[in-house]
């Protein structure tokens, strides 16, 4: 499989909700990465925000929401650049 070249990957800053302690960055971390087409994740607790490098002709930012809900941690698009 081919990776995605950086001309075609956006980056997302997501809003989560629901993030107390030290093992819901990793939740939603390992959520997201499950999600095809996405290439990096980093979550942080202090912000509540995570912020992910993904390929969207695999992906779309609900998808990336409905994961992170799924997990337990609703969140919502912040920012997205191309």
């Amino acid at each position: 499989m081919l990776a995605a070249s950086p001309a075609s990957m956006r980056t997302v800053m997501l809003d989560v909700t629901k993030m107390d302690c030290a093992a819901c960055p990793i939740t939603v971390r390992l959520a997201l990465e499950k999600v095809p087409g996405v290439q990096s994740v980093k979550v942080d607790l202090k912000t509540k925000h995570a912020v992910l490098g993904f390929d969207p002709a695999k992906t779309s930012t609900e998808a990336l929401t409905a994961a992170t809900a799924k997990a337990g941690y609703p969140s919502t698009v912040r920012q997205e650049k191309q």
